[in-house]
């Protein structure tokens, strides 16, 4: 039984050589066929030119050359949708989380779970903000959506056969891979570990990516903020009657007397801002309608290397599901 691993890459060339190295020490000793398929998500450093290195090393290394950067939720479907084993798992090329765990998520499947979750105990060398805000996320995300997300896990995990069949018949454009990866269900069970610093290299994602990153899984899998923003729309209606009522009993009770300026100018910008607050809401739902409607694929693919054949196609290849 073949394992695919899977690793997007993105300025990633000073990683390559040590992950390499550390999953071939694991997965020889664990006597399993395996493939790595490695995808150069638009790097900007020697990441392409180290990888084919490697390739040309060891024919086990496959490597899948996008045309551009397309995030690393678009290079994780790529090496997904090219997975031939029998299971595939994600691993992120900057080590943190280590490849030693493997033969634990190998060992559960055998048992015969079709989803391994790998589950973070600790998150060394990341900000206590970091930390809190993902805890949070989480917290946050399960208990909007109906489908329950485990916590504290990234894309690091092992999914059989049918779960990425499964994945690969789902239609979305804009994906939350953390998400779908609960949504299509199947057996599932957990690890856990320690989450190590970087082996080398400052990560890309500043608080900026974190929060439009936080706002897609949370557009992608809950209609809770629009409901939210209808249940603020008939709260803030039924305070404007209760106090348009208070100042009709006021006028007859004490007269009209002139109010002041800056309870109006309150009043205005609080209605104003909970309008604009509700079409923001709205306007991020309709954004990922006006996406999925165009109907472009998730990535596109510049070049392959495969088993010693190198591709040169005369047409770029895409991924529309």
């Amino acid at each position: 039984m073949t394992v695919s691993i899977i690793v997007p890459c993105h300025n990633e060339s000073a990683n390559l050589a040590t992950l390499y190295a550390r999953i071939c020490s694991i997965m020889d000793a664990c006597q399993e066929p395996w493939e790595m398929i490695c995808i150069n998500d638009g790097s900007k450093d020697d990441t392409l030119l180290q990888l084919i290195t490697l390739h040309q090393r060891d024919s086990r290394i496959q490597i899948i050359d996008l045309s551009r950067n397309f995030g690393k939720e678009a290079a994780l479907t790529a090496g997904l949708d090219a997975a031939r084993g029998d299971a595939a798992i994600p691993l992120d090329a900057d080590l943190q989380d280590p490849p030693e765990v493997i033969p634990e998520l190998i060992k559960h499947w055998k048992e015969g779970f079709d989803v391994v979750n790998a589950v973070r105990l600790s998150r060394d060398g990341e900000s206590w903000l970091k930390r809190a805000s993902a805890h949070f996320f989480y917290r946050v995300i399960n208990r909007m959506s109906e489908v329950d997300i485990p916590a504290d896990t990234g894309d690091f995990r092992l999914l059989s056969r049918p779960v990425l069949d499964a994945l690969q018949s789902l239609p979305e454009r804009r994906r939350f891979m953390k998400g779908l990866f609960a949504w299509v269900g199947f057996r599932s069970t957990n690890v856990y570990y320690h989450r190590a610093p970087r082996h080398s290299g400052k990560t890309t994602w500043n608080y900026w990516k974190l929060w439009n990153f936080a706002v897609e899984g949370i557009t992608s899998f809950s209609q809770v903020p629009l409901q939210m923003a209808a249940y603020l729309g008939f709260l803030v209606s039924l305070l404007a009657f209760i106090y348009a009522i208070w100042l009709v009993i006021s006028t007859l009770v004490y007269g009209n007397p002139v109010k002041g300026y800056p309870s109006m100018m309150v009043t205005l910008l609080f209605l104003g801002g909970v309008q604009l607050m509700a079409l923001g809401i709205i306007g991020e739902y309709l954004g990922r309608i006006y996406e999925e409607s165009k109907h472009r694929p998730i990535y596109l693919v510049r070049q392959i290397w495969q088993r010693h054949t190198q591709h040169h196609d005369n047409h770029i290849e895409n991924k529309t599901n």
